[in-house]
């Protein structure tokens, strides 16, 4: 469930640019592509994700979303090494900036590859993502995450096409408790509620189903969420 690789380009990367800028001082350019290379060398140019499985897609995502897991990742709510040391010195002005490149992008989905399980897995998984499961007291993933599963603004993100390895290694990180959010913690109670095989289902389903032809976040929620969560409720803080 855990992510079980680095971005090695991140980090040649950065050995590369400290050399360079050691060996004859050149100032680095203060543009917006210079500012994010970091972040496009794991998540694409683009934003479209990266090709190890564990890199997500950030284009088109809602900003205050994007805003919201740089925070937690700078907070020790979010862990992974990379990530923790590239937001650390962020203002919240320049995550907002960053924040808000990535959200108007427009990309193209990349195909995800389809998981060897049985059908009744599958079936299970699209249960789990249309209509929850009332006796664990899980909500389907679609009442919060919109009916096209694409995400809602201002901070709820889209999660179809994201890929299997990616969406796993998340729920059982809020399974787990080694991924964290502003409280009330919403998805931690939602996975906790989860078996391992009910996470491998929902991440097998969601990576395959097909995106909509518009992929953009939904402005409004169709309905009440059936839970408070601080991250969506501390979106703009």
């Amino acid at each position: 469930m855990r992510r079980r690789s680095l971005c090695w380009p991140l980090l040649a990367g950065l050995v590369l640019m400290a050399t360079v800028a050691h060996a004859d001082d050149a100032p680095v350019p203060d543009t917006l592509k210079q500012r994010i290379a970091a972040c496009t060398s794991c998540h694409g140019e683009q934003g479209q994700g990266g090709d190890n499985g564990f890199n997500p897609r950030l284009a088109g995502k809602p900003a205050g979303y994007l805003v919201r897991q740089m925070q937690d990742f700078k907070q020790g709510l979010r862990h992974y090494p990379i990530m923790e040391y590239m937001v650390t010195p962020l203002t919240d002005d320049y995550m907002r900036e960053i924040a808000a490149y990535f959200s108007a992008q427009e990309v193209p989905y990349a195909p995800q590859p389809a998981q060897r399980l049985p059908a009744s897995a599958l079936a299970r998984g699209e249960q789990l993502v249309t209509k929850g499961d009332a006796a664990r007291q899980v909500p389907a993933c679609m009442s919060c995450h919109g009916v096209k599963l694409t995400g809602v603004q201002p901070a709820i993100p889209g999660i179809v096409g994201l890929p299997y390895d990616y969406l796993s290694a998340q729920l059982g990180s809020w399974r787990t408790q080694t991924r964290t959010a502003t409280a009330p913690d919403c998805m931690a109670t939602v996975a906790s509620r989860l078996t391992a095989s009910d996470i491998s289902a929902v991440a097998a389903w969601l990576a395959v189903h097909p995106i909509p032809d518009d992929p953009r976040p939904a402005e409004i929620s169709e309905g009440p969420l059936p839970m408070h969560c601080g991250s969506v409720e501390g979106s703009h803080s």
